[in-house]
């Protein structure tokens, strides 16, 4: 691995990306740990954003080990037959996260949500990323322990993993935490923000850490000492889980770990973003390698996706998703593409064009344009930023064959059928 180049292409690639710090480490095979910060401290805190779902998941799975909770047994005070093995793997049904949070109480918030939220589809029919499950995870560990899910992650992994506890949001949240920024690249804008982070949404979204901690805590879900979790336990975490497809995020889901291929290689992680910041975990369960990249500026995602190709030039071949292989032929839009979808409360809108592309809107604001090609799988073109990398896709009903779904990062929203007057 050659760490002066990588080094300095992420000077590089920081400068060029506009974001203030980042900070890079990696652990290869025979305790080789190497690290290199632009901006930032080693052991500044960086809000990691979804990454706390992987601890959350790591804890749940701490508690099936212990046999504190089981991972088939349906959820009570649930209108859907959910189970933990469900919400871990984003194969719920469970739309992202309701817009109206009116309380403070996570055990109150995760009851109104399992009662009220319609579902996407039947639970273990299909994969849409959702936080509202990890809330309600995060409400299980608490029933299991008796502990807040704060003192719960604390007491179950961070202190046997010798990491210092650093939340953005909650009883025990830390001033001290990296400042994220929002990057405006065609005006040259970097304006520093502060974590929005609702207290009940903690378990999906509330810790910190540095490059080096994601790293300690990588090298436990690749095996390495302390076991926290049965050696099965973790195995599961790692198992693509049946129709878990994440298209346009990952190549498959696990029990909390996305899952990425390179070259015959399965890499486990997951990516975070907060306010202002973006974050990357990978894991190589076969050599032990991890690599984790920390930024504290929004346009962090685009430049870990600069950044990979420049690691696996370096002699690093980390694991990353790409869903530009999925595009074959174009082809024309059918006319049913166009409609309402909806995900909880977020309204995704498609209208055709007069140039074959479709214009998506969510929430009546332009998001991007959309390219179709064959299998439905579609390329994006962001509306603010013309960048092209990211895909969707839309999903027919197997019983009629008309397009009942739209799956962009992930989420699924499903089509809304107008009201009879």
């Amino acid at each position: 691995m050659d760490t002066e180049r990588i080094a300095r292409r992420l000077a590089g690639l920081v400068r060029d990306h506009l974001v203030p710090g980042a900070q890079l480490a990696v652990h290869r095979p025979g305790g080789q740990l190497w690290t290199t910060e632009v901006g930032l401290p080693t052991d500044a805190a960086v809000p990691i954003g979804s990454i706390t779902k992987t601890f959350t998941a790591t804890v749940a799975m701490a508690l099936v080990s212990d046999g504190d909770l089981d991972l088939d047994t349906p959820l009570p005070d649930v209108d859907h037959p959910l189970t933990l093995r469900h919400l871990l793997s984003h194969t719920g049904g469970l739309p992202s996260d309701p817009d109206d949070v009116r309380t403070t109480s996570l055990r109150r918030h995760a009851l109104e949500a399992g009662r009220n939220l319609v579902p996407l589809h039947q639970p273990g029919a299909g994969f849409s990323y959702s936080n509202i499950g990890y809330v309600l995870v995060g409400h299980l560990i608490e029933v299991a322990t008796g502990m807040s899910w704060w003192e719960a992650v604390d007491a179950v992994l961070l202190r046997p993993l010798g990491l210092t506890p650093h939340f953005t949001v909650g009883p025990d949240a830390e001033p001290g935490v990296v400042l994220g920024h929002a990057v405006n690249g065609p005006l040259k804008r970097v304006v520093p923000v502060r974590q929005s982070l609702e207290l009940v949404d903690a378990p999906a979204g509330a810790l910190a850490a540095s490059a080096t901690e994601l790293v300690t805590f990588g090298r436990m879900l690749a095996g390495a000492s302390p076991q926290l979790v049965d050696p099965d336990d973790l195995a599961l975490m790692r198992t693509p889980v049946r129709h878990a497809e994440p298209f346009g995020m990952a190549d498959g889901w696990g029990l909390g770990l996305a899952l990425y291929e390179r070259d015959g290689t399965v890499w486990v992680g997951h990516d975070g973003t907060a306010d202002g910041t973006s974050c990357h975990l990978r894991i190589n369960p076969e050599d032990g390698t991890v690599v984790a990249l920390t930024t504290n500026g929004s346009s962090g995602f685009a430049l870990w996706r600069d950044l990979v190709p420049e690691l696996v030039a370096a002699g690093l071949p980390v694991g990353d998703y790409d869903g530009l292989r999925a595009l074959r032929e174009p082809i024309e839009p059918p006319d049913d593409c166009a409609g309402s979808f909806v995900n909880g409360d977020t309204e995704y809108s498609v209208q055709p064009t007069e140039r074959e592309v479709l214009k998506l809107t969510v929430d009546g604001e332009p998001f991007a344009d959309l390219s179709l090609f064959d299998g439905l799988v579609f390329a994006m073109r962001d509306s603010d930023t013309g960048d092209t990398s990211q895909t969707g896709r839309f999903l027919r009903n197997p019983r009629d064959g008309g397009i009942e779904w739209i799956q962009i990062g992930g989420r699924l929203a499903r089509r809304q059928v107008p009201e009879m007057v």
